[in-house]
C-alpha cells in the first residue's frame, strides 16, 4: 500500500532526530573517557568523509560559489563551531533529555530571529507562545534554584548560535547544494576539534572507543540525510513539528544508556515548550496558506 508524501516526511524527520540523538548518545559515553576535542575532530573526520562521498554521487561537490554565498557558508559553519562546542560541553555534565529539552526552544528562537533580523511580521498570538515557550526554558534551567548549573546556561547558548546558523542560510542563492553547506559545516567544526587538540591534549584510542566515534560520525550522516529529504519530500508545515521526537528518543535513550530520567521540572518546562513549538508551526503554516490563497 503506498503512503502519502507527508507520511513519508514524517518518517524520515522521525528517523533524522533518532539518528541526531544516537549520536549525541555516543558523544556522551566517549567524553566519559576521551578528550572533548579529540572525539569531535574524529567524529568530524567521518561525517566529512562521508559528506565527500555522498556530495561527489549526487554531483553536489562544488567550490565555484559566489563569494556572497561563501561568506554566508562561512558564518552557519563559524556559528555550527560554536553551537557544537557548548552543546558537547553541556552534554557531558548534563543529562541528555534535560539538554534535549532546552534545545526544543531552538524553532522559536529562529521564529523571534527572523521577525528581529530579516523584518518578518510576528503577530500577537505567536508572539506569546514564543514568550510562553521562553518561560518553559526558565522552568527547565531554573535560574536561581538548588538545580541550576552552569552548563544548562551553556545549552542555551547552543540554542542561539544554532538561532544564527539556521537564519545564516535565508539568503543563500537557490542553486547552492545543501550538501556544500553541511560539508561546510563539517570541515570547519573538524579542524576546531584537531585546533583544540593542540590545547587539551590526544588519549590513545580503543578499539570499542573507535567504534562508537565511528558509530556517532555515521549516525550524523544518516541524521542529516534524512532531515534533508523530509523537508523536500512532505510539506515542510507536516514535516516539521516531528522534530519534537527527538525529545522522546532522548528520555528513553538517557534511560537506557546513563540511566537518567528528567525530573518534574525539566518534564513540565519542555511540555511547555514543545506545546508552543507546534502551535507556532501550526499557526505559521495556516497563514502561509492564507496568505497563497490570496496570491
Amino acid at each position: 500500500m503506498a503512503i502519502s508524501d507527508n507520511l513519508r516526511g514524517a518518517l524520515y524527520m522521525n528517523l533524522s532526530m533518532f539518528a541526531f540523538t544516537v549520536n549525541d548518545t555516543f558523544m556522551k559515553a566517549i567524553t566519559e573517557t576521551l578528550p572533548l576535542y579529540q572525539t569531535i575532530a574524529l567524529r568530524g573526520v567521518v561525517a566529512v568523509i562521508g559528506l565527500v562521498v555522498i556530495a561527489m554521487l549526487k554531483g553536489g561537490l562544488t567550490l565555484r560559489l559566489p563569494r556572497h554565498d561563501l561568506v554566508l557558508i562561512g558564518l552557519r559553519s563559524l556559528a555550527d563551531v560554536v553551537a557544537t562546542i557548548l552543546f558537547l560541553s553541556a552534554l557531558m555534565h548534563m543529562p541528555l533529555a534535560n539538554l534535549s529539552a532546552v534545545m526544543q526552544a531552538i524553532p522559536l528562537a529562529v521564529t523571534l530571529g527572523a521577525a528581529l533580523f530579516y523584518g518578518d511580521r510576528i503577530g500577537w498570538r505567536r508572539m506569546t507562545a514564543i514568550l510562553i515557550g521562553f518561560v518553559g526554558v526558565m522552568i527547565i534551567i531554573r535560574p536561581g534554584s538548588d538545580g541550576f548549573s552552569i552548563w544548562a546556561v551553556l545549552g542555551l547558548g547552543s540554542v542561539l548560535a544554532v538561532m544564527v546558523r539556521d537564519l545564516s542560510v535565508r539568503r543563500l542563492s537557490r542553486g547552492v547544494p545543501s550538501i556544500m553547506v553541511a560539508l561546510g559545516a563539517g570541515v570547519a567544526v573538524t579542524a576546531m576539534g584537531v585546533i583544540g587538540t593542540a590545547f587539551e591534549g590526544w588519549a590513545a584510542l580503543s578499539l570499542t572507543q573507535g567504534l562508537m566515534v565511528l558509530a556517532a560520525g555515521l549516525m550524523l550522516i544518516i541524521g542529516y540525510i534524512c532531515a534533508v529529504t523530509a523537508m523536500r519530500v512532505g510539506d515542510v508545515g507536516f514535516v516539521a513539528p516531528f522534530r519534537y521526537t527527538s525529545l522522546l528518543w532522548a528520555i528513553v535513550l538517557g534511560w537506557l544508556a546513563f540511566g537518567n530520567l528528567p525530573d518534574l521540572y525539566a518534564l513540565i518546562g519542555a511540555g511547555i515548550v514543545v506545546s508552543t513549538g507546534i502551535y507556532t508551526l501550526l499557526r505559521e503554516r495556516k497563514l502561509r496558506v492564507e496568505q497563497d490563497r490570496r496570491a
